[in-house]
């Protein structure tokens, strides 16, 4: 099939291949949805048939990944919404502009966390997949699931899935019927909205083999909420792919994470966190126990990750976006907090949002970094965010946003 989408060449850049290493000069050549070639120390790359754009000496990056993304919860920098319940056909929409107000801040791929909604990510992803709506790529999920207790994270009024090894299988097989690729669990509760939930567990360990054995048949991904050290060890026991927070893993945990290594990512989700801390609510909320649990949940975790970091556990940046207190349109923030806590440099944070990010996506090898034969998402940042990754909280600074192949962010001139 002829490719109808004309080459594009990106000269005088800095570019910063996502691995980690220094921007080194060049230019860069897109055809079709892949980069065709890239060119290094002076070297000249064809120009027949392609758009020239002049880089200004800004830096050429991979397109970012949110790593914990919730494009159903409604608050974004767009647009405060005071709760979490919205009428379905505002939620809808809501859900569509998140989508589009990730890309615009250069967030070209999304792995969800979790929706309001048993189906609206899988439509809401076809939509962007065929061009009919703008957005990241998209790994779709279904609801955010716990059992029923009186503590309920239920916003979007779902019914219950039932209890047992069956019931939650049954659940796990529901999901994929209705085209999601992640489920969503709260293996352990949340100490935030309910002081003390965060060390309980909500599932039994037969429940999660059995959530892990159906989605091994189903070729679905799990996706874990676990804060309770017996959470991330069930978590990696019955085989979740992903596992969001792990705030008080103890040395059990920690080693089974480090084992797991080649098939788990780990996503601490310090942005809400960080939020909570920030947060100046009206007088008639009273955030103290949320406060007081951030403040722990902080300490734990900056003593974890550089822990589990050293052992190799794959790390990535998402901080749960999209609450009241922080919207979606902030997830960049996630990478100043990681140089901040952390220990990451700029560069280092970068990679965990680019390559990582590929592989979390399940395109390790072909997306997350600028490499010939990849594919072309692509940002384009007037300055250098290896030496301050901050300035990406600024959607102004990206002079151009591509995802494969096609400019969501025409180029914008140097200034």
């Amino acid at each position: 099939m002829k490719n109808d989408k004309p080459a594009t060449l990106f000269t005088d850049v800095m570019i910063f291949d996502g691995t980690g290493s220094a921007p080194f000069a060049g230019e860069v050549r897109v055809e079709g949805s892949r980069i065709s070639a890239i060119g290094r120390d002076g070297a000249r790359l064809p120009r027949d048939g392609a758009r020239v754009i002049d880089g200004g000496g800004g830096v050429l990056m991979p397109g970012m990944t949110e790593a914990h993304a919730h494009l159903t919860w409604p608050s974004s920098v767009e647009r405060f919404v005071p709760g979490m319940y919205l009428p379905p056909e505002a939620l809808a929409l809501t859900a569509a502009r998140n989508a589009r107000i990730l890309l615009d801040h250069g967030f070209t791929s999304a792995y969800s966390a979790g929706a309001l909604s048993k189906t609206l990510e899988v439509t809401l992803k076809a939509h962007i997949d065929d061009g009919g709506l703008p957005g990241p790529r998209l790994i779709a999920s279904s609801v955010e699931r716990e059992p029923p207790n009186d503590s309920t994270l239920d916003p979007g009024h779902v019914d219950e899935h039932g209890s047992g090894p069956a019931g939650v299988a049954a659940f796990v097989k529901g999901c994929r019927d209705l085209g999601a690729k992640a489920v969503k669990f709260l293996i352990s509760g949340e100490s935030a909205l309910k002081p003390g939930a965060s060390q309980q567990l909500l599932y039994s360990e037969a429940e999660l083999m059995a959530a892990g054995e159906a989605a091994r048949e189903h070729d679905l991904w799990l996706t874990g909420h676990a804060h309770a050290a017996e959470a991330v060890k069930l978590g990696v026991r019955a085989g979740f792919r992903v596992l969001y927070h792990c705030t008080y893993a103890d040395d059990e945990a920690v080693e089974m994470l480090a084992a797991a290594r080649d098939r788990i990512f780990v996503a601490p989700s310090i942005g809400i966190v960080q939020a909570t801390l920030d947060a100046s609510p009206p007088p008639h909320v009273d955030m103290r126990h949320m406060k007081e649990d951030a403040a722990l949940v902080l300490e734990r975790q900056q003593r974890l990750v550089p822990e589990l970091r050293r052992r190799g556990v794959k790390l990535l940046p998402g901080g749960d976006y999209g609450f009241p207190f922080n919207p979606n349109g902030r997830n960049a923030r996630d990478l100043e907090l990681w140089v901040r806590h952390f220990g990451y440099t700029a560069a280092e944070a970068l990679s965990a949002a680019t390559m990582l990010g590929g592989q979390i996506m399940g395109q390790g090898d072909e997306l997350g970094l600028v490499r010939e034969g990849w594919l072309a998402d692509l940002l384009l940042v007037d300055g250098d965010p290896t030496r301050d990754v901050a300035m990406l909280q600024d959607p102004q600074v990206l002079r151009a946003i591509m995802k494969n192949g096609r400019f969501h962010k025409q180029p914008v001139s140097p200034a």
